[in-house]
């Protein structure tokens, strides 16, 4: 049996866990703070981040989400999300590489940081102009994703892929930590809206991180 080391707002690890949701992968979760540098876990993974998968009977250490979602791309047929001609599997790797990139230092990143460590952490209040220059990112990135999902069924194409699972992960945590205004975004509020409905996704949206509350309508589809 899989375990997979992890916290609930880490959000490459939810982009793992809708993955092996989607597939039918069983596992274990394990919490992991990565912040508190447990021997144990560093030696799991010396960089120390989440999330990690280990199957001691494989004698398998799995490191990095996309190398995580790779592996189980290469190895479970069922629900393959990097599909299609040469074409369109490198925009699924452009795209999910932008999220997880990209996304993830602009918004995910500094919202983490001010909402979630400072509070848990180091007990310090949030920085006002970090969260407002996060949320106006947000803000630049979703009209890009606007337009992609204006000429397209999904993020990167006619079905759906890993960058859409990858962009619900990011956007799952923004949101639980008050930093998306969904306001004049109705492509991705519709597709999103999608996403809160599927299987794979409802135990992420119960989950809650001790002393931060989401918004009210964080875990309905219809918001």
């Amino acid at each position: 049996m899989w375990r997979l080391y992890q916290f609930p707002l880490c959000p490459f690890s939810r982009k793992v866990r809708l993955q092996l949701a989607e597939k039918g992968v069983a596992y274990d979760l394990v919490r992991e703070l990565p912040w508190e540098g447990q021997d144990a876990f560093l030696d799991l993974n010396p960089a120390g981040t989440t999330p990690v998968m280990v199957d001691d009977e494989k004698a398998a250490v799995l490191i990095d989400s996309q190398a995580i979602c790779e592996y189980f791309e290469e190895t479970v047929e069922k629900m393959p999300l990097i599909s299609g001609s040469a074409t369109g599997r490198a925009e699924i790797r452009r795209l999910t590489a932008w999220i997880d990139q990209i996304f993830y230092r602009d918004v995910v990143s500094p919202l983490l940081e001010e909402r979630m460590k400072k509070r848990i952490v180091h007990r310090a209040p949030p920085e006002a102009g970090r969260l407002r220059e996060a949320m106006r990112n947000a803000n630049t990135h979703m009209d890009y994703m606007d337009y992609l999902l204006d000429h397209r069924s999904w993020l990167a194409g006619g079905t759906m892929s890993l960058a859409d699972i990858a962009a619900a992960a990011h956007i799952s945590v923004a949101d639980y930590l008050g930093g998306i205004d969904w306001a004049g975004h109705e492509p991705v509020k519709r597709w999103y809206a999608g996403f809160k409905s599927r299987p794979s996704f409802r135990p992420l949206l119960s989950e809650r991180m001790e002393a931060i509350v989401p918004p009210p309508y964080y875990d309905k589809p219809d918001f």
